[in-house]
């Protein structure tokens, strides 16, 4: 009994230990085959078609939600640091940093290199109130698809200029009460509009009656203008022979003023000047002039006369467009914009401003010269 008791637990001992050899060669086979079919697609497994279309339903939203990990964990990714990227962006790979920017509309469904048929080559920008809609239709009318153009709304009615068909493709940015070299300095970053190869900065109150958009880009090409703006109508709105209208030439850089107002020809008012009423600057103008707006000083009294440090030789590169000209219909709307104090009308108030940035403006740049001549002494 006892030899055949024995047995029994030998017996049952060896299939125990077949068993386990077995699931290890099993293991191993299956690893083996593993590593020599790394995958095996299901479309090559004839399924019944109801399971499969099932199946693809199932791994398609699966995908939705995977995120695949990456080869490498965030630790051991590969320390970057390339000080030629622009500021703040040191940390990225250049291949994935976008410096500059444009206004183009993009769609919100379908291919993003399909959403603009045309890119527009120009930029127009008018500051406007709505009671000025009449002027600013006949404005936009004088512009191509070759132009954007956006309006900065100083009064906040922007839905209203829908009943214009240009409206809808044109850019509205609104906040009440401000100039449009507040905007330009916060909306027309060079880094946003470098896109565009001139850019137009104009006030609301311009009649165009004579003025034609293409032939004008056309001439400031011709004669090398950086910063330009058309001729005015000599009857309206005129301060400074400089942007007189001359009806014998295309474009005049230089003028005549009052005895002892010019104490160099090349200098403003005489020569490198422009109004700020309506001015064209080329993509490289603009990108310096941009830097010389002050953050506080909204009405820009005082710029026109500090353009030409933004343009060499200034004297050749600024200049009036005669042949494309312009009228100044002297609408103060912007004045209404103000506060009565006391006693004293909201155009008043605007005014008196006005005249008080054109001298800080005008020692900050004085100030700022000698700083710089102090550093290099």
């Amino acid at each position: 009994m006892g030899t055949i008791h024995r047995s029994g637990v030998f017996k049952k001992t060896n299939d125990k230990a077949r068993l386990v050899i077995a699931t290890i060669l099993g293991i191993v086979i299956g690893f083996f085959i593993g590593v020599s079919f790394p995958s095996v697609s299901l479309y090559k497994i004839h399924l019944p078609s109801n399971l499969r279309s099932s199946f693809d339903a199932s791994r398609a939203n699966d995908q939705d939600f995977i995120v695949r990990s990456p080869e490498r964990t965030a630790d051991n990714l590969p320390k970057i640091y390339v000080p030629t990227n622009p500021r703040g962006a040191e940390l990225l790979p250049p291949g994935i940093v976008v410096p500059e920017s444009d206004l183009y509309l993009r769609r919100l469904w379908g291919e993003p290199s399909e959403d603009l048929k045309k890119k527009p080559k120009y930029l127009v920008t008018f500051t406007v109130g709505f009671d000025q809609r009449s002027n600013i239709d006949k404005c936009v009318k004088k512009f191509s698809e070759d132009f954007q153009i956006l309006l900065f709304h100083y009064d906040g009615r922007t839905t209203e200029w829908d009943q214009f068909e240009w409206s809808k493709n044109a850019i509205h940015v609104s906040v009440k009460k401000q100039t449009k070299w507040w905007y330009a300095k916060r909306f027309l970053h060079p880094d946003v509009v470098s896109a565009y190869e001139y850019i137009f900065i104009w006030d609301e109150d311009l009649g165009v009656e004579h003025f034609n958009a293409e032939r004008y880009i056309e001439l400031v090409k011709k004669h090398g203008l950086e910063i330009s703006q058309p001729g005015l109508e000599p009857n309206n709105g005129l301060t400074w022979q400089m942007t007189k209208r001359r009806g014998d030439r295309e474009v005049h850089k230089f003028t005549e003023e009052k005895p002892g107002w010019c104490s160099d020809p090349h200098l403003p008012p005489c020569a490198a000047f422009v109004e700020i009423m309506a001015p064209v600057f080329s993509r490289e103008a603009w990108r310096c002039v941009w830097y010389m707006i002050q953050n506080d000083l909204v009405h820009g009294w005082g710029l026109d006369f500090a353009l030409r440090r933004c343009v060499e030789p200034a004297h050749e590169k600024i200049g009036v467009v005669d042949s494309q000209w312009i009228i100044h219909q002297v609408i103060p709307s912007l004045g209404s914009q103000g506060k009565s104090e006391d006693g004293k009308p909201p155009w008043e108030g605007v005014r008196t401003r006005c005249k008080k940035e054109w001298s800080m403006f005008q020692n900050r740049l004085a100030n700022a010269d000698k700083a710089y001549q102090l550093g290099k002494e």
